[in-house]
């Protein structure tokens, strides 16, 4: 498939491919153009530390010399992380996060650009070695159909890194009934236009994500470690206000968030032909590497 339109920006090509309207939800993808135009300031050490989370299960030889695929790739912060090992990496993204992806990525040259969906995806088939997808298919409609989308483009023997919106399944009743209520403040904020929701998640972040965070590094230190891990928002306890901002503003600005349990992830590559399916047991839930058979 050939592109449309190819332009330069911060010295990188980007490639414009027909998007088309399926099986995409324009307000998200709008939302997360602008997301990243918000939050495009991570830095090298900032990046390595949150790819760490993600990258648990992924052994250095699924990506070295590899042809990589990051789908969805916002920011193109994954792909920073792993760049200098792989021998080259497409990304794609349907949102105007690519200008934001190579400012990044401005000094790589085994990476190429690509403003496009993974529902269309332009490369043949059976291309790539190793595909990543993190925190982008539970945000499409139908996830199962991306999800075999992306299956095509992987070799027999290719590793897909995904990570999937968990059901909140391994968490306790109390924790689930206030992440329902705040479900109903996310169906609000997420409908205002991008300014005034930007400021509204930057004071959840401040006044909820930073102070609920404060007490579990605390309670911790304290030797209080159970009690720790039952504080909702735990999970940052080591994290910077700047990752707080970002992921607040992604779950309560994001028009459309799907939520998924173990079993139904696993359910779901199996059906695509998937082996070796490994989750991590580490957060965020859930994370997951496959083999294609």
């Amino acid at each position: 498939m050939k592109p449309y339109l190819s332009v330069r920006v911060w010295q990188k090509k980007i490639n414009f491919f027909n998007i088309g309207n399926k099986n995409l939800d324009n307000s998200t993808v709008e939302s997360f153009g602008n997301e990243w135009e918000a939050f495009s300031e991570f830095d090298d050490e900032e990046i390595n530390f949150i790819a760490k989370d993600y990258f648990d299960i992924v052994r250095e030889e699924y990506i070295e010399n590899k042809i990589v695929l990051d789908a969805g790739c916002g920011s193109g912060r994954w792909t920073k992380y792993i760049v200098n090992k792989a021998k080259h990496v497409e990304l794609v993204d349907p949102s105007e996060a690519i200008f934001v992806a190579a400012k990044l990525l401005k000094k790589f040259s085994n990476v190429s650009i690509n403003h496009a969906s993974i529902d269309q995806l332009p490369f043949k088939d059976e291309y790539f070695d190793f595909i990543m997808s993190l925190g982008v298919i539970h945000h499409i409609p139908n996830m199962e159909l991306a999800l075999t989308h992306l299956t095509s483009k992987l070799k027999k023997n290719g590793k897909i890194l995904l990570y999937i919106y968990y059901n909140l399944e391994n968490r306790s009743l109390i924790y689930k009934v206030i992440f329902f209520l705040s479900s109903f403040l996310r169906f609000f904020i997420s409908k205002l236009p991008f300014i005034p929701k930007k400021l509204i998640c930057e004071i959840i972040a401040v006044l909820i994500y930073y102070p609920l965070s404060k007490i579990s590094k605390l309670t911790l230190k304290l030797g209080f470690k159970n009690i720790s891990k039952k504080i909702p928002l735990e999970y940052y306890k080591d994290k910077s206000i700047m990752i707080m901002r970002n992921d607040a503003l992604d779950r309560f600005g994001t028009p459309l968030e799907q939520r998924f349990s173990k079993n139904y992830i696993e359910e779901i590559l199996k059906k695509n032909n998937y082996i070796d399916i490994t989750f991590s047991e580490n957060q965020p839930y859930y994370h997951v590497i496959a083999t294609k058979r």
